[in-house]
């Protein structure tokens, strides 16, 4: 058990409990993709937290009022007790997905996980054309996902889909929501890529042009009045192209937590290429604690931290000034507005980044064959 911490006053009325948690198991994964937002310093398997020690998180996070976990990674089957990892998440009433690539999981694997209280499974998907997918990955894997993908249907687990788009795939999208449907998935999610660790040292071959993301648009428009709903598909937004800042993880520590797999908590994923930040770690403090009391969640909590023009801007409550990750990865200062927001004093780096983006891609039909993208590959381990 984590040790408690001395006395403290109660936490801000204004900060609501969390309701979700990523649960980054490990950092090993057996691809190697090029759009990976994996930190470039990856943590070693012997650094992991144990078995009892990620149950004990879950204890604490369900009490905080985390009812939802993503266990992710990297790859989380390389964990071998990835099924009392399960178990020990439903026993505290955490309704648990697994997000995976699909390489490494079998029958008996997946039967062992769905009794232990897997609740659902979403799989990576790089392309809908098997070489595509497996040079963006860096690794054989596509006949895995198949075969993934049929297993968790016939257990009778909902199937999500994940699809990373950029610039190799966006013009594949109707070849990706047909394989969607083709595979059983009851959700696809077309997440346009976010640019940090190595997405972010590839982000001259993934970067799309305005052309392709208007085009992919529109077709998904036209998928999903034709689907409707059935499945579901989710956009996440081109910031770099739209000019529109997210409001990313729906704000700096406002309704989830990330746990990597060495125990640091994080208020996003990426938060972890942020200097300075000292993310408290659940083998130290009680994640009530990190969550409620650490400068780490409260340092870009609510809008006293806001410059101008975020300070003054109508949509402040909406997109929450952007992201502190994407802002210092532009920038070098996490606190400046996100220059992927239009209203941005910053913007012009990220429209020359796009403007180059779209010289280099002259128009051609969706039906040419796209030139094949050299890229800096995720390094294999850790």
């Amino acid at each position: 058990m984590t040790p408690p911490l001395p006395s403290a006053p109660p936490p801000a009325p204004a900060v609501a409990p969390p309701w979700a948690l990523l649960a980054e198991l490990s950092h090993g994964c057996p691809l190697r993709c090029a759009y990976c937002s994996n930190p470039v310093e990856l943590i070693s398997r012997s650094d992991e937290l144990t078995t009892s020690q990620w149950a004990d998180v879950f204890r604490q996070a369900a009490g905080l009022g985390v009812v939802q976990s993503h266990l992710s990674g990297g790859e989380p089957l390389l964990r071998r007790d990835l099924t009392a990892i399960v178990a020990a998440a439903d026993a505290c009433g955490i309704h648990t997905q697994l997000v995976t690539s699909g390489v490494g999981l079998g029958e008996r694997r997946l039967a062992a996980l769905t009794a232990a209280g897997l609740r659902s499974v979403q799989l990576s998907v790089q392309h809908a054309d098997p070489a595509a997918s497996e040079h963006i990955a860096g690794v054989r894997s596509f006949a895995a996902k198949e075969r993934a993908a049929r297993l968790v249907t016939a257990a009778g687990l909902p199937l999500g889909l994940n699809v990373v788009l950029h610039r190799a795939n966006l013009d594949a999208l109707d070849a990706i929501v047909e394989l969607g449907i083709a595979w059983g998935a009851e959700r696809i999610e077309l997440a346009n890529t976010q640019f940090y660790g190595w997405a972010l040292r590839n982000r001259d071959a993934l970067l799309p042009s305005r052309e392709q993301v208007a085009a992919a648009r529109a077709r998904l428009a036209a998928w999903r009045t034709r689907l409707a709903g059935r499945p579901e598909l989710l956009w996440v937004v081109p910031d770099y192209v739209d000019g529109t800042a997210k409001p990313c993880m729906g704000g700096w520590g406002a309704l989830s937590l990330t746990v990597a797999p060495d125990g640091r908590v994080h208020p996003c994923p990426a938060a972890v290429a942020l200097p300075g930040l000292e993310a408290p770690n659940v083998r130290d403090h009680p994640l009530e604690w990190i969550w409620y009391r650490s400068p780490a969640f409260n340092r870009y909590r609510g809008e006293a931290w806001m410059p101008e023009p975020c300070r003054g801007c109508e949509l402040r409550g909406r997109d929450f000034g952007g992201c502190r990750c994407q802002a210092h990865a532009l920038t070098g200062d996490a606190a400046r507005t996100d220059p992927a927001c239009s209203r941005s004093p910053d913007h012009h780096l990220v429209r020359a980044l796009v403007d180059r983006a779209s010289a280099a891609r002259p128009h051609r039909p969706v039906e040419a064959p796209a030139t094949v993208p050299e890229y800096t590959y995720r390094q294999e381990g850790p």
